[in-house]
């Protein structure tokens, strides 16, 4: 048996570096609080709490001086919410979520309706609707766009992790049901370029393979995305650590593939591939 990892795999550039920015800001400090999770990767986590990292849930639980913002960004009102606390911040938003909140922001200004393709449950999402000053809306399905009066004037941004072909598909649902109205949409291409270059690494290699792994959170958008992304083509399964392999995965197979989502430790990815290394020399 064969086990392959995918070009493209683990920490993307926007984690990696709020990584760094935390971790320096911990040490400095002897510890800090983030508001959010600063990855949907509990090992990460539980790392970053062994340095004395503490994660709040809002801005009222922030009990030191500062507070570091997570990757996923938040919106204007919540920054002003801090800073009117005389709360310093170090933002560690990825530029790609700060690209879709200038994308939201400028769209609100020119007096758009933004509709985001994405979790509205995600704070990501949250936050992006916070820079569209409340004029907007988050979804997976223009179901939800039946349930409003849609403006003439329409945005359409991506959360940045998701699937691009079906940001796309969305897109052209959504301008199906606009045109009926003498609409004017813009569309701003707000998918991140690491997590696109994941994707189609991870496609690839599920197209040669028997079977698949993704390593990641289960609450993780991005490595749920993998994982549908790769059931399309082979077997796959979610892991998020190697205790989760189960052997009978392994039978009759003779090329295993492995990916990971963006907020996967390479120390992770490493113990996945030694136990698979393990199990097929057993």
């Amino acid at each position: 048996m064969k086990i392959e990892r995918a070009a493209d795999l683990g920490f993307c550039f926007g984690v990696r570096r709020a990584l760094g920015i935390l971790e320096e800001t911990a040490r400095q400090r002897g510890g800090v609080e983030t508001l959010g999770a600063l990855v949907h990767n509990r090992q990460v986590m539980s790392r970053l709490n062994s340095l004395g990292v503490r994660t709040v849930k809002g801005v009222s639980e922030i009990t030191g001086r500062t507070v570091v913002v997570s990757s996923h960004g938040v919106g204007p009102k919540v920054l002003q919410e801090i800073r009117d606390r005389g709360i310093e911040i170090v933002d560690t938003t990825c530029p790609f979520v700060q690209r879709a909140q200038t994308a939201a922001r400028r769209l609100s200004e020119a007096g758009f309706f933004t509709v985001i393709y994405g979790d509205v449950n995600h704070p990501e999402v949250k936050g992006i609707l916070g820079w569209a000053d409340g004029n907007g809306i988050a979804t997976l399905s223009t179901d939800d766009l039946d349930k409003i009066e849609l403006p003439r004037h329409i945005g359409l941004l991506s959360q940045t992790t998701q699937v691009p072909a079906r940001f796309i598909d969305f897109a052209k649902q959504v301008t199906d049901k606009a045109m009926i109205k003498d609409a004017e949409l813009r569309l701003v291409d707000t998918v991140c370029h690491d997590i696109r270059k994941r994707q189609a690494a991870a496609l690839e290699l599920a197209g040669r393979a028997d079977l698949m792994l993704v390593i990641g959170g289960h609450h993780s958008a991005n490595t749920r995305h993998l994982v549908d992304l790769c059931a399309a083509r082979t077997e796959t399964h979610l892991v998020e650590t190697e205790t989760e392999i189960d052997p009978a995965w392994l039978t009759g197979k003779t090329l295993v593939g492995v990916t990971a989502g963006a907020s996967t430790s390479p120390e992770t990815i490493d113990e996945v591939v030694r136990r698979l290394k393990d199990l097929a020399a057993a």
